[in-house]
């Protein structure tokens, strides 16, 4: 049986070593000082029962027996006081604790008597094998199946009701490790009832100080795929162990040793590659869910925008066409003859007012488009017709301004579009034309029939042109040329976008050319032919 004391020997090396691992760490508190209790408990029920299987005389089995059982007793005792600290629920299960200390205090008194242990004899290939007396059935079924299963049933709903992951993967350790070692040593007691079922389960127990020791040092990584790697290379290192403990020859001691230190080596290095890939996965996914929240947080505060820019701009629309009709029901003589010197400054303000209504009208529409609320008109109608109406509309202004404008219009071709909508954006391109085109350049508006069922409506001119790296990003809001401010201070770079957002919901496209800088501009704009 030589194969069982050596799990005894393991069982105790691995409390010991977890237990002052644990302590050395937790030292101050009484949650480590009681974790060191329960290893060194442990550490002395799994020395005994090494040194039980390896003597040959029955009275020396039988103190080492008596020996193994006061550790044993402690156990579970020293597992719920644990558990208790650990979950915090002292006033809740405080008296538990205390019942089963006492208990515990007890039965280790009687731990030299045949009230506890009746003797040792041969069982099955067992040299010495102890019977159990009247009062360790009584320690079996209160202190070890009792307090183990109060104890697991605590830990369990403790975990089903944990939402912090890396808590309740804590608590998943720690049951996973209960479940094996309390497991493990419930085979030990198989003999003591004369049922002849060797203890295979002995070596499970060295998982029990292994993966609650684990579940103090490793606090925050917690998750199945490091579970199962630490248990897979720890359960290696001990069958590998055990080999190297059954070895008689010195080659195959030496042989062994090796093997066990190069396969620990790799162990360690499978356990941490498992741990950072876990750590950046957990941050991966950490900065995802912040990420969403602070995307819906943008969402919330663009919406905001969007109906602050709408209940503004409606609110400056009302006085702005104030200024704008009187403005032009002075130079009118609505109100008597304008005074010479009086009439510059009222253009300006009537051109002024036009300016900005037309800036309130693209907040108006961004915020409508942004919102959904933009509503469309689709009828059938002449696109020549509208291009060559708008254009007449503005050439007083353009050749006030020194330029010269040219149509190329064909007649006759019929889109199914918003009529007002899209004379808004012709009307946008064209003015945009003449801002930006300097006294004495040309302007020329086209409509023209394609071969591919769609008409073409061009607006082009010869003036401050547009760069490579600017026409990429026209279309955008706010997006201006770089030298665009000199031409027109006022421009807000919502109007191309508007004009994008426009004629996509007509079925159409709008697009820029320019061969660059002070080479002029074209802008196009396509809808298919009804």
């Amino acid at each position: 049986m030589e194969l069982f004391a050596i799990s005894g020997l393991v069982n105790a090396l691995s409390a010991a070593a977890f237990g002052l691992l644990v302590f050395s760490k937790n030292w101050r508190s009484r949650q480590g000082q009681v974790f060191f209790l329960m290893t060194a408990v442990l550490a002395v029920w799994g020395f005994s029962y090494w040194r039980w299987l390896s003597v040959t005389d029955a009275a020396d089995a039988l103190l080492w027996v008596r020996l193994l059982a006061v550790g044993s007793v402690f156990i579970p005792v020293f597992f719920l006081d644990w558990v208790v600290l650990l979950l915090g629920k002292k006033e809740e299960m405080g008296r538990w604790v205390t019942l089963a200390y006492l208990a515990s205090i007890a039965v280790a008194l009687s731990a030299n008597s045949s009230y506890l242990i009746a003797g040792v004899e041969p069982k099955l290939s067992f040299l010495f094998w102890p019977n159990a007396g009247t009062l360790y059935s009584v320690y079996f079924w209160t202190l070890y199946v009792g307090v183990v299963c109060y104890t697991i049933h605590a830990l369990y709903h403790a975990h089903r009701d944990e939402r912090d992951p890396h808590r309740r993967g804590q608590l998943l350790y720690i049951l996973i490790g209960a479940a094996l070692g309390f497991g493990g040593g419930f085979t030990n007691f198989l003999l003591w009832f004369d049922i002849p079922i060797p203890p295979y389960g002995n070596f499970l127990v060295a998982a029990f100080p292994f993966l609650l020791g684990f579940s103090v040092i490793r606090h925050g990584l917690f998750n199945l795929k490091t579970i199962g790697t630490e248990i897979l290379v720890f359960f290696i290192g001990l069958i590998l162990f055990i080999e190297l403990a059954l070895s008689h020859s010195l080659v195959e001691i030496v042989l062994r040793a090796l093997f066990f230190v190069v396969v620990c080596f790799f162990g360690v290095l499978l356990i941490r590659s498992v741990y950072r890939e876990v750590e950046q996965r957990e941050k991966i996914e950490k900065l995802a869910g912040e990420l969403e929240k602070a995307n819906e947080r943008l969402k919330e505060l663009d919406q905001l925008k969007s109906e602050f820019v709408s209940l503004a701009t409606h609110q400056i629309r009302g006085p702005i066409a104030a200024i704008k009709g009187y403005a032009s029901m002075l130079l009118e003589g609505d109100y008597g003859a304008v005074p010479d010197i009086c009439k510059g400054p009222v253009e300006t303000i009537l051109q002024s007012s036009s300016s900005l209504a037309g800036i309130v009208q693209d907040f108006l529409d961004v915020s409508r488009i942004e919102q959904g609320r933009m509503k469309y008109d689709f009828s059938v109608f002449d696109a020549g017709k509208l291009v060559h109406e708008v254009a007449a509309e503005l050439a007083p202004n353009i050749s006030k301004k020194g330029l010269e404008l040219k149509q190329e219009v064909e007649m006759g071709v019929l889109v199914h579009a918003d009529l007002g909508k899209l004379r808004q954006v012709v009307e946008n391109l064209i003015d945009n034309a003449q801002k930006y085109t300097p006294k004495g350049g040309t302007i020329t508006v086209g409509v023209y029939r394609l071969g591919n069922g769609r008409v073409e409506i061009r607006v082009a001119d010869t003036g401050v042109g547009i760069t490579p790296e600017t026409l990429g990003k026209l279309f955008q809001k706010f997006s201006r040329a770089e030298d665009a401010s000199k031409a027109n201070i006022l421009g807000t770079g919502l109007g191309l976008y508007v004009a994008k957002q426009l004629i996509a919901a007509q079925g159409g496209t709008i697009r820029a050319e320019s061969e660059g800088a002070g080479k002029g501009s074209s802008f196009i704009v396509e809808l298919p032919i009804k």
